[in-house]
């Protein structure tokens, strides 16, 4: 299968094109440099010359603060580009994945029949309250729209060995400190589903491969805290660094967080990704090779 897969340059692009080359397809990468996805010609263009079997959209505004600056270049990146590249991917009979966030969400938690707090599945109605996840979600909508045969996989917390990303910054901050004494700080009241990239960018090819459509959650198994996240990176990098808990409001930031963003797959044709504490240590394995 030859598979276009646009922000390839990316954390999660780069291991999206190693996945690809495992499981023994033809995985065509182009960098924002090379494919700017506003541009509805050059991406129209791309499919014409590549003729592929399938395309992966990884390409997105990531910025979460710099989207409330710029929201107009947000939903071109995260709205209209993401439709172009669907859109394109209809008119040649191909299927796309796209690859959308938990940040659609409001993180107001969901709850069961009981009343307990569960994780977010894909029948429930988002409400995102930032600019990035208004323009995720404005890109989910124009991909699902494009095609029946298209695919809006969300995920939680990314992290990857070939990108910026929580685990990384945890761990350079540790090494600044001052030996046993050092300490971080790191909110406490905002939780998730990690997900190691290196689970996830397999998953996406197996979507492929299987001809999934249509919404799918695909994050690490179980939620935690960025607060106990922290501590766990320390404990499995067996790391001495104290971990202070702060609030949201302490740490303001320009782009509110969804405070509750664990998310679930409700479809039984979805894959279970693994528990995100083992996506933490093949990440740590990862950085070592």
């Amino acid at each position: 299968m030859r598979v276009l897969v646009s922000g390839a340059s990316g954390m999660l692009g780069r291991d999206l094109m190693h996945a690809g080359a495992r499981a023994g397809h033809e995985l065509v990468g182009f960098s924002h440099e090379e494919l700017d996805i506003t541009d509805e010609a050059a991406v129209t263009g791309a499919f014409a010359r590549l003729r592929p079997d399938a395309a992966v959209n990884c390409a997105a505004w990531t910025d979460v603060d710099g989207a409330e600056r710029a929201p107009e270049q947000a939903h071109a990146v995260n709205g209209g580009g993401a439709g172009n590249v669907a859109r394109a991917a209809a008119a040649a009979g191909v299927p796309c994945v796209h690859v959308s966030t938990d940040y659609v969400f409001s993180g107001q938690p969901p709850r069961d029949r009981a009343g307990n707090i569960r994780p977010y599945v894909e029948s429930d109605a988002p409400g995102p309250r930032s600019v990035y996840g208004a323009s995720k979600l404005e890109g989910e909508r124009q991909v699902l729209a494009a095609s029946p045969r298209h695919a809006v996989v969300r995920s939680s917390w990314l992290f990857g060995t070939d990108g910026p990303n929580f685990v990384a910054t945890m761990l350079r901050l540790a090494e600044e400190g001052a030996g046993p004494v050092a300490s971080v700080r790191v909110v406490a009241d905002q939780v998730g589903s990690p997900t190691w990239t290196g689970h996830l960018a397999p998953a996406l090819i197996g979507v492929l491969e299987r001809e999934l459509a249509g919404l799918l959650h695909l994050a690490g198994g179980g939620h935690v805290s960025w607060n106990a996240f922290a501590k766990e990176i320390f404990r499995q990098a067996a790391i001495d660094c104290a971990v202070e808990a702060v609030t949201s409001a302490e740490m303001a930031r320009p782009a509110p967080r969804p405070a509750w963003s664990a998310l679930e797959t409700e479809r039984e044709d979805s894959e279970q990704l693994p528990d995100w504490r083992e996506g933490l240590a093949g990440y740590l394995a990862a950085r070592l090779r």
